[in-house]
C-alpha cells in the first residue's frame, strides 16, 4: 500500500470515528441525508472518504453483534461506562477485524491505538489494545496477514 493510500485510509478511519461518535450520542432520523451533510463538511471530496463511509455503514449495520462482543471481551468493565469515543474506536476496529479479511488484524489494532492517542486519553490505548488483542486471539487466522 502506498503512502497516499495509507493516508487516505487513515483519513477514512478518522472520519468514521468522528461520524460514529456523533451518531452514538444523537442518531439521525435519516442516515443518507446526515451522511451527505457530514461529508460536505469534510476537507476532501466525499470519494476521498469512501473507506470511512464503508466503515460507518459496516459498524451501524453490525452494531448489535459488535457491541455484544465488546461486552464479552471487556472483562470486569461495564459497557455503559466505556467512553463514547473509545466505543467508536472499538467498533471500527472490530468491524475491520471481523468483516474485512483483506486487512491484517494487527493493522486494525495499531490503527485503533494510534487514533486513540489522538482523540482519547492516555489510559484508553491500554483498554482498547486489551479488548482488540483478546478478539485477535479468537479470530483463528494469522493476525499479521490479510486473507481471502
Amino acid at each position: 500500500m502506498s503512502k497516499a493510500q495509507y493516508a487516505q485510509r487513515r483519513d477514512g478511519r478518522v472520519s468514521a470515528l468522528q461520524y460514529l461518535y456523533a451518531w452514538s450520542i444523537n442518531p439521525p432520523e435519516n442516515l443518507v441525508d446526515d451522511l451527505r451533510v457530514f461529508f460536505e463538511g469534510q476537507e476532501q471530496p466525499r470519494e476521498h472518504y469512501a473507506f470511512g463511509e464503508e466503515l460507518i455503514h459496516g459498524v451501524i449495520d453490525n452494531q448489535a453483534a459488535i457491541d455484544a462482543q465488546i461486552r464479552v471481551l471487556a472483562q470486569n468493565w461495564e459497557f455503559e461506562r466505556i467512553a463514547k469515543i473509545d466505543l467508536a474506536i472499538l467498533r471500527i476496529a472490530m468491524f475491520e477485524m471481523l468483516h474485512r479479511k483483506d486487512i491484517p488484524p494487527v493493522v486494525s489494532i495499531n490503527e485503533a491505538i494510534d487514533i486513540s492517542k489522538q482523540f482519547s486519553n492516555a489510559d484508553s490505548k491500554r483498554f482498547i489494545n486489551g479488548i482488540l488483542d483478546r478478539l485477535k486471539d479468537q479470530l483463528g487466522r494469522d493476525a499479521r496477514k490479510a486473507s481471502d
